[in-house]
């Protein structure tokens, strides 16, 4: 995984919006009405191609294929590459179960409105239908042939530009198919267990095919807003010490180098007030074996806690992907405020040690996103525009991250000599 050694580097979370071509096969095969598969697979290369093509065009250094191959979304994605789980669409009337939370207690009308915004028909920015998701039998890893396509498609794609680094993202096993139910495994343990296991597969294929493995695990924070209360701080740091363990085991064999371990509060755009304070389980997060932690540092609930790494030393040899752009508002973050972000971190960790990022995903699956596709792509020419002030300001007079050429003290004792001569002939 490559360092910012000679300039601020720049890369995102993974999930970028998907085309309407794209979405329209997705919407056929979802129907079983006229769908092409042959023009599907063609669409989703192409895509691929195009979104991988533009990222380089805007100059995002660690690019993604934009999980343009995942159908549901960037953890319900898992139910297409696992057995052992049935998906039963619940009654339009039913409790979604993703709705729940502390903050949802407090907000209650905010999120009536909220959840009447996502309800819109798929295609729109919302279209999100109520599933549940239950294991039925044992899981095991079935999406080989999914994930080739996936590394194919990314590396035609990666042989047509010039980018530092590539990275595909997939979900922790403490977010694989969240707020499932389990009616097969004794233990809710033995379930999770199974996943990480299943789940080594796909970890390991993504390594080997020479790319970089970032987990998404925005669970691991959430879970706080539905646990406590009643749970406790000391419980829910019980549950989440747990799936740290079984992440790494899942991670076991990988070189901690190759893997991104991102860590967010959610995606969507709600008040966060009752959000876990980072520095409650910084220590969990840096426990899990990975190079880098791609952390929310722009989102205004979160924004302020840069000042943790006064008080915690960053793992020799790894890694901070901050988020200073925010995936989840319209507005474009000026290049300035993009730099400030990334300079006052890089004096506290070093600049070598952080590549500037987003935030979160700027789409949760192929019908859903959080700003337009325009303002996605003008946010991260933000990102780029603000990774080069921040360069300057921490290299110094090379824009590109050069250090200015020191003279050699040779020459410089020949200088002075040649002063003292010519001060001596006066």
């Amino acid at each position: 995984m490559k360092h910012s050694t000679r300039r601020i580097l720049t890369s995102h979370v993974g999930s970028l919006i998907r085309p309407q071509a794209l979405q329209a096969h997705l919407r056929a095969k979802a129907a079983a009405s006229g769908y092409d598969a042959q023009a599907h697979a063609d669409c989703l290369r192409e895509s691929v191609a195009g979104v991988v093509g533009e990222q380089a065009k805007v100059g995002i250094d660690v690019v993604s294929d934009g999980e343009y191959g995942k159908a549901i979304s960037w953890s319900q994605y898992a139910l297409e590459r696992l057995s052992g789980f049935e998906r039963r669409r619940l009654p339009a009337d039913a409790a979604d179960p993703f709705a729940r939370g502390a903050d949802r207690v407090r907000f209650p009308e905010f999120y009536a409105e909220l959840d009447e915004i996502d309800a819109r028909p798929a295609g729109g920015a919302g279209g999100r239908l109520k599933f549940d998701s239950v294991c039925v039998a044992p899981i095991k890893y079935t999406g080989q042939a999914a994930l080739k396509r996936d590394i194919d498609n990314f590396k035609a794609a990666l042989g047509k530009v010039k980018v530092e680094e590539a990275f595909m993202p997939v979900a922790a096993p403490a977010s694989v198919i969240p707020d499932r139910r389990n009616e097969y495994y004794k233990t809710d343990e033995e379930l999770v267990f199974a996943i990480a296991e299943a789940m080594r597969e796909e970890y390991r294929t993504i390594v080997d095919a020479g790319f970089l493995l970032q987990i998404d695990d925005a669970r691991a924070a959430v879970s706080f807003d539905r646990m406590v209360p009643p749970t406790s701080l000391a419980g829910y740091r019980k549950w989440l010490g747990l799936h740290q363990d079984l992440l790494n085991h899942a991670l076991s064999g990988i070189p901690e180098d190759r893997v991104r371990y991102h860590v967010c509060w959610g995606s969507w755009p709600g008040p966060h007030t009752t959000d876990v304070p980072i520095e409650d389980i910084a220590d969990l997060i840096l426990k899990v074996r990975a190079g880098a932690y791609a952390l929310e540092m722009a989102n205004p609930r979160h924004e302020h806690e840069w000042r943790l790494w006064e008080r915690v030393k960053l793992p020799q040899g790894r890694l901070i992907l901050p988020g200073v752009i925010s995936h989840a508002t319209n507005i474009v973050e000026h290049p300035e405020l993009v730099a400030e972000r990334i300079v006052r971190l890089a004096k506290l960790v070093g600049r070598e040690n952080v590549i500037a990022s987003t935030d979160c995903g700027f789409a949760q699956g192929p019908f859903h996103r959080r700003v337009h596709p325009s303002i996605q792509w003008a946010k991260l020419e933000a990102l780029v525009a603000g990774a080069k002030l921040a360069t300057k300001a921490l290299w110094g007079a090379s824009s590109k991250g050069k250090p200015a050429k020191r003279k050699s003290a040779k020459r410089e004792s020949a200088k002075r000599q040649t002063v003292r001569r010519a001060a001596a002939r006066k």
